[in-house]
């Protein structure tokens, strides 16, 4: 099992317990404040979930847009405290950078921001099993968690990463696998 099918197993296996599910499940109950994202910080998620989600055999995170989709919902789905922490979890990555390679996030070279993310990743699984119930999540986590979500509710990633069938018929409730199939969309 390669690093794509491997993501692919856990986004569905974790499909409901994602930071934006109840927003997913609900409907977004837009917040009071209006954020505008500028296209630079499009471009900056875009290279955080590209570097989560590389173009491979198939296309990568950036290739979904899922740099717009984590503002979109951010923007309209988060409530004030979360925007806040995305936001400034978006500085502390940039600070992070800049403390371990000396230059922006967009500034490193792939494997430079591939350690990073690797670092922060196992520093957000650190902190979450240490966190109390009411202590925020990690910011890197809500990237990460709006990378799979994003890229594998989009097209590029239920068509070319998953199977995909528009209109599914019959259940059947076995069918056979073969080791390297991708995992179902619908």
């Amino acid at each position: 099992m390669n690093r794509r099918e491997a993501i692919s197993s856990v986004a569905l296996l974790l499909g409901g317990t994602i930071l934006g599910a109840d927003a997913f499940l609900s409907g977004c109950k837009p917040s009071a404040h209006t954020l505008n994202f500028s296209a630079t910080d499009i471009a900056y998620l875009d290279e955080v979930a590209e570097t989560i989600l590389p173009a491979t055999k198939t296309p990568g995170a950036k290739a979904a847009k899922v740099g717009e989709f984590m503002t979109v919902i951010v923007k309209d789905c988060y409530e004030d405290k979360d925007q806040k922490l995305f936001l400034e979890g978006m500085d502390k990555l940039n600070e992070a950078s800049k403390k371990k390679n000396n230059k922006t996030f967009m500034d490193s070279s792939p494997e430079q921001r591939h350690d990073l993310l690797v670092a922060l990743d196992t520093e957000s699984k650190e902190y979450q099993k240490s966190k109390k119930k009411d202590d925020p999540t990690h910011y890197f986590r809500m990237m990460k968690e709006l990378t799979l979500w994003g890229y594998f509710t989009s097209e590029v990633g239920a068509k070319q990463a998953l199977r995909y069938v528009a209109v599914p018929g019959k259940y059947e409730g076995c069918i056979e696998y073969k080791k390297g199939d991708k995992a179902w969309a619908t």
